[in-house]
């Protein structure tokens, strides 16, 4: 039977750490024909942690691990193994400057030489349409930037001062890169915990760790392109991949604690059945609609090439 973990071999690492400290940025080696980036690994969560303390060591957002770990408490862990959903495959837009996947949260940055791509979660809006879609660039950066609160925000707190300079309440943290659309920006935050949640009003925050390392390594003209791409298929050799993130709604449940409504895509299936071609038959359609149903934002094997092996397991 064909082995579905993404690394070819069961990789369940299990990690014990005595404290949970801050975010590592994932850095990966990109070959250029790559569609998928990292590992899954698993954390047994002590009495102590949550789910947000370990999704801010291991770089996840909150809905996030939220999502890739049903059933579990995100308040009281404790003693469960936690899946630690770090294997990506690559959203389908350009492999340069900054890529920003509304759809998983997640931002995707291709250094200039093309050798390695570096992934941070992200914090995007409340409502997906704040955000614009297409093709921008960085036009400015500033360190210890002021905040000027913009109309939409001024409606909702009337009290706010006009100006918040560098500081604790500073909601854009100590770096800002500033986007070719007037008042949108990818900053840090004065609240870490906004990372993998819908709580922004079309900017994109980052863990104040992220932004510090995104700041020094992005320069002034990057290329950013803003795309809404919840599920992702890919082939990673000879193997199909299929990655469904939650909707909208569902995010907005799973961050209030609540179960998510069943919400398939619908666009999953025609995705698969196109990415397959003549390699139809070997599509596991139970897999495919588990996939579908449970949006958990890990990657799941759903087929294999005629050539590449003989069977996908359930």
């Amino acid at each position: 039977m064909f082995n579905t973990d993404p690394t070819g071999t069961f990789l369940a690492i299990v990690l014990v750490l005595n404290i949970i400290r801050t975010a590592v940025a994932a850095d990966y080696p990109l070959a250029a024909d790559a569609t998928a980036v990292g590992s899954n690994d698993t954390y047994v969560a002590r009495a102590d942690d949550t789910l947000a303390d370990i999704a801010r060591h291991y770089d996840l957002g909150y809905t996030q691990i939220v999502a890739a770990n049903p059933g579990i408490d995100p308040w009281f862990p404790g003693g469960r193994r936690v899946l630690l959903a770090t294997y990506h495959l690559l959203p389908d837009a350009p492999h340069r400057g900054i890529v920003i996947n509304l759809g998983e949260e997640r931002l995707y940055y291709y250094p200039p030489d093309g050798r390695s791509v570096v992934t941070f979660p992200i914090g995007i809006a409340v409502e997906m349409p704040r955000t614009p879609l297409g093709a921008t660039r960085i036009v400015s950066k500033h360190e210890h930037p002021i905040w000027y609160p913009p109309p939409s925000i001024r409606e909702e707190q009337p009290d706010l001062p006009l100006a918040i300079g560098p500081g604790s309440d500073n909601p854009l943290g100590s770096f800002a890169l500033y986007l070719g659309w007037s008042g949108y920006l990818i900053h840090g935050t004065n609240k870490p915990d906004s990372v993998g949640r819908m709580a922004s009003h079309g900017c994109i925050h980052l863990y104040p760790e992220d932004v510090a390392l995104l700041y020094d390594r992005v320069s002034i003209g990057t290329p950013v392109t803003v795309i809404n791409e919840p599920v992702k298929v890919q082939w990673v050799g000879d193997v199909l991949y299929a990655e469904v993130h939650p909707s909208a709604a569902q995010a907005l449940a799973l961050e209030s604690g609540e179960s998510p409504k069943r919400e398939q895509p619908a666009d999953l299936a025609q995705r698969v059945r196109a990415a397959a071609a003549t390699d139809d038959g070997g599509v596991n359609w139970g897999v495919v609609e588990r996939v579908a149903s449970e949006r958990t934002g890990v990657p799941r094997a759903v087929a294999v090439r005629r050539t590449g092996a003989s069977g996908l397991a359930d």
